[in-house]
């Protein structure tokens, strides 16, 4: 009884320091998917978009959740620096969540910093390939790299998983994004 309560008072900072595996929640986002392209409406396809976004807002645990939850304060407080911060530390505590990567892309993003908001959406999506948000912010940071049918191709990916995207608009008829030579 003793040595197991030495263990368990050694062990408990090595748990504690460890990420649990991220949920799998791909049934429930297909779900969403499929839902998304059946919506009869914008507002029934932004609320779709919604749930999504509360499905991936869910982190593996309390202090991911915590890590979470601040930096997307910081963010909407437009403390660039302190959410980048936030997102690195969830980054490096749970390595296999891909929210903490699309989150961080996202704060480069704002910073202008395309190159390392493209590497963490690359790594965003190797984790969920289907993650809408993280295939909509690709296809923006490439936009703005001058990658437009690379962008276009990626944007038109995330359409087919939720058509609903605001993103949608940049592939309209004079849209930074549209096909070219169709304008006649």
């Amino acid at each position: 009884m003793k040595l197991a309560l030495i263990l368990a008072v050694f062990a408990a900072p090595v748990f504690a320091d460890t990420c649990p595996p991220a949920g799998d929640f791909s049934e429930e986002l297909a779900t969403l998917r499929s839902a998304a392209n059946a919506a009869p409406d914008e507002r029934a396809g932004r609320a779709v978009s919604d749930k999504m976004w509360e499905v991936w807002l869910r982190a593996p645990d309390e202090r991911a959740q915590t890590a979470l939850d601040r930096g997307m304060r910081q963010r909407g407080n437009y403390d660039f620096a302190g959410a980048y911060d936030s997102f690195d530390r969830l980054v490096a505590y749970c390595p296999a969540y891909a929210e903490g990567y699309n989150q961080r892309a996202f704060i480069s993003y704002l910073r202008a910093d395309y190159d390392a908001a493209l590497v963490d959406l690359d790594a965003a999506l190797d984790l969920s390939p289907d993650h809408v948000g993280a295939q909509s912010g690709r296809a923006l940071t490439l936009m703005q790299l001058g990658q437009i049918a690379e962008a276009r191709t990626q944007l038109q990916a995330a359409l087919k998983n939720n058509p609903w995207l605001s993103e949608r608009a940049l592939l309209a008829k004079g849209g930074p994004l549209a096909p070219k030579g169709e304008d006649i």
